[in-house]
């Protein structure tokens, strides 16, 4: 099974007899529903619905972890602790741990592994492993890389910048990482509308280019800016695009380029959205 250790992660611990309330009050994520050995995408967002930290959160014995990008992962512990008021939750800010991701192994098995937990964002068998029972790495980054962007799973970051992204644009609805059933959380109100309305524009995607694509380049179709790429791995990229745009040059037969790379984009495998009709493109 391929191991990447994953450098850039650091994990955050949430204890207390009210950890679980706490943040299911305060994050996009279904905490309550949360199953143990299962790790499902979630975000902070700006009042204005904007995702200002994401993560992986998954449930212990010991209470709750959010694995997180580790430039972050103080400044998140410390926006935790602003939100705690009189809640009995205990916030650990991250220390040194070990992040690993393993992939192709037996999905049963992994789930009743102890020190391990599914990616939930993927539908193949993905699974994270951490400190101690963290595998030594026995594959390159790129390899995880890759496997993102099959996949069409975004990261801010590398992807996205914070405070710049809503959890339609990077696809949270499609991975579980935003629930509409549960109350309220920050930037609940925003995030809700833009799902019963179905106004979400912006969409991950996949690129593929004649030639290696650069992460971090603007995507032109029919000569108009409609998204940038993200994660790159060879000629193949994570991309977060205007939908309406990129299907109005389709349709026209007009250029889609990244950086003077013609380059195609498609849905990612299994999501519910489409491409929209072409007529709505240019809508600001």
């Amino acid at each position: 099974m391929p191991t990447v250790r994953l450098e850039d992660r650091a994990l955050i611990r949430v204890t207390g007899e009210d950890a679980g309330t706490f943040l299911h009050g305060l994050v996009t994520t279904d905490i309550s529903g949360l199953p143990q050995s299962l790790a499902r995408p979630g975000a902070l967002l700006t009042p204005q619905g904007k995702i200002l930290f994401d993560f992986l959160v998954f449930r212990a014995e010991s209470g709750f972890f959010l694995d997180t990008r580790a430039e972050t992962a103080n400044d998140l512990a410390k926006r935790l602790k602003l939100f705690r008021m009189r809640a009995k939750a205990e916030i650990s800010e991250p220390e040194q741990s070990i992040v690993a991701v393993g992939w192709d192994g037996d999905s049963a098995a992994s789930r009743d592994e102890s020190g391990r937990v599914v990616d939930g964002r993927f539908d193949v068998a993905v699974t994270r492993s951490f400190g101690a029972t963290a595998e030594a790495a026995n594959a390159p980054r790129t390899l995880w890389d890759a496997l993102r962007i099959v996949h069409g799973v975004a990261e801010l970051g590398p992807d996205y910048p914070a405070s710049d992204a809503f959890p339609h644009d990077v696809n949270f609805d499609q991975t579980g990482g935003v629930s509409f059933r549960k109350g309220c959380y920050v930037g609940q109100e925003v995030v809700s509308r833009m799902q019963h309305r179905g106004t979400a524009r912006k969409r991950v995607l996949i690129a593929s280019g004649a030639n290696v694509l650069e992460p971090g380049v603007d995507i032109f179709a029919g000569g108009r800016v409609c998204g940038r790429l993200g994660t790159a791995a060879g000629s193949r990229a994570l991309a977060i695009a205007r939908l309406d745009r990129v299907k109005a040059a389709m349709d026209a037969g007009a250029a889609i380029t990244a950086d003077g790379v013609d380059i195609a984009l498609t849905l990612p495998p299994g999501v519910t959205f489409g491409w929209p009709d072409a007529t709505s493109a240019g809508e600001e």
